[in-house]
């Protein structure tokens, strides 16, 4: 209660400092926009000639944005990681081959420990990229492209912290990232591929076929049963609805549970009614090769729980519902 009682009295001058914090970094990230040139495309080149690794490398907190960066990269189709500049010095050189670039990061352009390893890495044959604040800078001028992350000033009233050059490394580094996805072609699929184990990844690599329901678990009825046939069908399987076909199995409608409880209001009888005069004709269907959100969004769409699953030919290969889409996290 007394930290809160302390920043309530701090309030209106806190509530400026933030947003004066935030203005000053989104201009720095603005003023960057203004000054790409030739150079971010002679990196961009660099980078899709690379037949090796991007390894980016940076001290204190530029080593934190480097990190981020060379994951970025790494999730967006261009192999990347980080190595520590101290470390490199100490024999993770080994890592590096004349095939590779290095994105080396230091707002100041003189990281002592940067430059220790910069001739290693220029005699081994390897292209490299700095982005720093000062182009007349030491590691400015030795590397093969030069991006300018320069900024007026760091959002820390006492000017010392690394806040609006650091952000602005980060934005120039992802401006990198989409830059190279795009001229890749990296696409969804792509993505999608290194990202398995997150919920992107369930939506981006789940197919219809992988969840839908099939065999014994597939409800349907022949056009000539009778509307007490298809209820009892409904109830068996659980899904909350039948499939109608024909001989060959081509599905010719569905009847579901809101269609059971418009029935009910004409107080028909289940065992002389045939379900074709009562069915919904021409149903919304998927294909089993469809992506799985596919059928959440068709789903979504039209307003429907179920969805039946048909192959080229209109034949009934599958059912679902949104409970199997919640059920396999998809949604």
């Amino acid at each position: 209660m007394q930290y809160m009682n302390k920043a309530l009295s701090a309030a209106p001058r806190a509530l400026d400092l933030g947003r004066e914090v935030l203005n000053i970094e989104a201009s720095a990230v603005q003023a960057l926009a203004t000054r790409l040139d030739e150079n971010f495309l002679r990196a961009l080149d660099v980078i899709l000639c690379c037949e090796g690794r991007v390894i980016v490398s940076g001290m204190g907190k530029s080593g934190h944005i480097a990190r981020k960066i060379a994951a970025t990269l790494s999730s967006t189709g261009t192999p990347a990681y980080f190595v520590h500049p101290g470390e490199a010095s100490h024999g993770d050189l080994g890592m590096i081959t004349h095939a590779d670039v290095i994105i080396a990061l230091s707002y100041s352009g003189e990281s002592q420990e940067l430059m220790t390893i910069v001739p290693a890495i220029k005699r081994q044959g390897a292209k490299l990229i700095s982005m720093t604040g000062n182009p007349a800078s030491s590691l400015a001028k030795v590397a093969d492209v030069h991006l300018n992350a320069a900024v007026d000033k760091e959002a820390c009233p006492m000017g010392l912290a690394p806040t609006a050059s650091t952000t602005a490394a980060l934005a120039l580094g992802d401006a990198l990232a989409v830059a190279l996805l795009d001229a890749k072609g990296f696409g969804a699929d792509d993505f999608a591929r290194s990202h398995p184990g997150g919920s992107l990844g369930r939506r981006l690599l789940t197919h219809v076929r992988d969840i839908m329901r099939s065999g014994e678990r597939l409800p349907m009825v022949r056009e000539n049963a009778m509307l007490g046939d298809a209820i009892l069908e409904i109830s068996r399987k659980g899904v909350g609805m039948t499939a109608i076909v024909d001989a060959e199995q081509r599905v010719l409608g569905i009847y579901t549970d809101g269609d059971l409880r418009r029935t009910l209001e004409k107080k028909l009888d289940f065992n002389a009614t045939p379900i074709r005069s009562v069915m919904s004709a021409n149903p919304r269907s998927i294909s089993p090769d469809s992506l799985a959100a596919e059928a959440v969004q068709r789903m979504e769409q039209y307003n429907i729980n179920q969805i039946l699953v048909v192959d080229q030919h209109n034949k009934l290969v599958g059912a679902l519902n949104m409970h199997d889409l919640l059920h396999a996290k998809v949604i």
